[in-house]
């Protein structure tokens, strides 16, 4: 399981971190969808249960990301300034198919 995720979400990320209700509380990225050969993915706060793995990236996040789910093996996490602001949330190995908030 990886997840990878751009500089400007881990920026956006640490800031949402940083409030009261996050407290004790990761993000999790989770499929809302499945379409025959792809998925949409969103994230929450959440905190791990024992059908979970906690997953450690290089910009100092850890996500929960739910054991042997084949859609989560590998996602990446982007979030742009530029043309507006918005969320991108890809599995690269399931295809081109993403996910916009």
């Amino acid at each position: 399981m990886k997840v990878k995720i751009n500089r400007n979400a881990a920026k956006a990320l640490k800031k949402m971190l940083e409030q009261e209700e996050a407290q004790d509380k990761m993000f999790r990225v989770y499929v809302t969808s499945v379409h025959g050969d792809h998925a949409h993915y969103d994230l929450m706060l959440d905190t791990p249960t024992e059908n979970d793995e906690v997953v450690k990236t290089d910009k100092d996040l850890d996500f929960i990301i739910e054991k042997n789910n084949e859609f989560l093996e590998d996602i990446w996490i982007q979030f742009f300034h530029v043309p507006k602001e918005e969320w991108l949330i890809t599995n690269p190995a399931k295809g081109a198919h993403h996910h916009h908030h």
